[in-house]
């Protein structure tokens, strides 16, 4: 099968996909956002349709709309007048009817788009692997380069705001990497298994490690495989 350059794609952009998400999805695991990926991987649908109505590349749309609901899920949260668990679901609800109700103006609906849902992982072109690598280079490096910021934030909160730490704009930055990783694993895993890949190696990796390097070195080894 590796005679097949479709092939080689799909096996580069699963490994890279199953990396990024993995180490990204151990800050997911440790500050319990697992709804918050399912949500926000469903709510841009939106984005998805509309990029391929109005004829932009399908990232595009997905990446713009994936941002806004990101921080508008946590604008809806720090207000406090809504918890985060039900602005998630309000905003997963009404986004994922928007998109479907759009994607049922699209005619050829069945053969354009259904992979934006289930994944294609053999239709992975080489612009394909370029977005994954560009955008998922993006993430792992702000995870490297914040990592004791992170660190702070996801186990010791109030450590974080006494030692004066942009806790509020770190919590939004890490909503925005969690959005742009949905986005860049859509055309490999698809809608349907994105929380799959952002939780499932990650909560493996928990149970195996008890220090965070270690445990995103074996989360992205566990998501490759």
């Amino acid at each position: 099968p590796l005679g097949y350059g479709f092939m080689w794609r799909g096996l580069l952009a699963s490994l890279m996909v199953g990396v990024i998400c993995s180490t990204l999805g151990t800050y997911v695991i440790l500050q319990g956002m697992a709804f918050f990926g399912d949500a926000l991987s469903h709510a841009i649908l939106p984005g998805v349709v509309l990029a391929y109505l109005m004829g932009w590349p399908l990232a595009v749309g997905a990446l713009i709309v994936g941002v806004l609901t990101a921080l508008g899920i946590g604008a809806l949260s720090q207000r406090g007048e809504v918890r985060e668990d039900t602005a998630i679901g309000i905003i997963f609800a009404g986004s994922f009817a928007l998109g479907v109700a759009m994607l049922s103006t699209v005619r050829s609906y069945a053969v354009d788009l259904a992979h934006i849902l289930f994944g294609d992982v053999l239709g992975v072109s080489t612009s394909d692997l370029w977005t994954i690598f560009g955008l998922g280079t993006l993430v792992l490096l702000t995870i490297i380069l914040l990592y004791k910021e992170l660190l702070v934030l996801a186990f010791d909160p109030t450590l974080a705001v006494v030692l004066r730490l942009p806790a509020k704009f770190l919590r939004y930055l890490l909503l925005v990497l969690i959005a742009v990783t949905i986005v860049v694993s859509l055309q490999t895993v698809g809608v349907a298994l994105m929380l799959a890949m952002l939780v499932t190696p990650a909560a493996a990796a928990q149970l195996l490690t008890r220090r965070l390097p270690t445990m995103m070195v074996t989360a992205a080894t566990i998501g490759a495989l």
